[in-house]
């Protein structure tokens, strides 16, 4: 098959990361693919992120070979250390990228949560339950400037998350990023949600949880992270704040139709919390490593 792949110009850099792209053509200049590698500073200068489709007509047709070389050369010619795709369990991509020197190095169960289903007195009960010492703050969009320095400093919460055997970094957080990641939520016309645990003892953000509800408030909604530092740990907190995730948005949003969440395999806690929230598993993804 004849196959011209073309680099493109890609709008789509972040504060912390910058975009590449390629888009694969055949003789006829029809389009049958495209690769999209992120590119990450901030503690990950080493990573790069690939996405990468065929079109499934065109598949085993070289197309998907071509794209990855490309990119894989790209990684390497901005020093990257390793390159971390997914693919869905038992889907061609978790065929393709183990043949193309990939290895399996975290599994993601995914879940849902319908809200139509959701127990709001159950769901009350576990938020007014008293947690000595602590409380509950929320927001809509960019942190409010008096509790920012703290959110960026509870950002650490998630340093240590099981992520099995992926080289993944450590993402520095600081007010500026916390509020370039909000903004990004906004431009892109999504609503950022954020439930907070606050330490009464010193009004500091002891762990979070962050909810994206698509723009126009239907469809379902994506859980970003829900972290607590490790010195406020064992106390209960990150249930308690998703419990009042859920409670706002199913009272917010009439219309939305349930809450994504993803949880590395190995993280037991988290997916336990999920658990006992009604969320039910919808399906596996698998994360792929090619060392450079």
């Amino acid at each position: 098959m004849s196959l011209r792949i073309t680099p493109l110009t890609d709008p789509a850099h972040g504060a912390h990361s910058r975009r590449l792209a390629w888009l694969a053509s055949d003789a006829d200049s029809i389009p049958v693919g495209t690769a999209f590698l992120r590119l990450f500073d901030g503690g990950q200068q080493h990573l790069a992120e690939l996405t990468l489709h065929v079109h499934p007509v065109e598949r085993r047709k070289g197309v998907g070979s071509r794209l990855l070389d490309t990119a894989v050369a790209a990684a390497r010619d901005n020093t990257r250390r390793c390159v971390v795709t997914q693919a869905g369990a038992g889907s061609p991509g978790d065929h393709f990228l183990p043949a193309r020197g990939f290895r399996k190095v975290l599994t993601l169960r995914y879940s849902r949560l319908p809200l139509a289903d959701v127990d709001i007195p159950s769901l009350a009960e576990i938020i007014e339950r008293p947690h000595s010492g602590y409380r509950l703050a929320s927001w809509q969009g960019t942190v409010p400037d008096d509790l920012a320095p703290t959110f960026a400093d509870s950002r650490r919460a998630m340093d240590d998350m099981p992520m099995e055997d992926t080289d993944h970094g450590t993402t520095t957080w600081d007010v500026d990023r916390v509020r370039a990641a909000a903004k990004a939520v906004e431009q892109r016309g999504d609503h950022l949600h954020t439930v907070v645990a606050i330490d009464t003892s010193n009004g500091s953000i002891a762990g979070f949880t962050e909810l994206v509800v698509p723009g126009g408030g239907t469809g379902d909604a994506q859980h970003y992270g829900t972290g607590v530092l490790p010195e406020h740990r064992g106390h209960g907190l990150g249930r308690w704040m998703k419990a009042e995730s859920i409670r706002q948005a199913h009272g917010h949003y009439p219309d939305l139709g349930g809450l994504l969440t993803d949880t590395a395999d190995t993280n037991t806690h988290m997916r336990h919390i999920s658990d006992s929230l009604g969320y039910l598993p919808t399906h596996t993804t698998l994360q792929y490593q090619l060392d450079l």
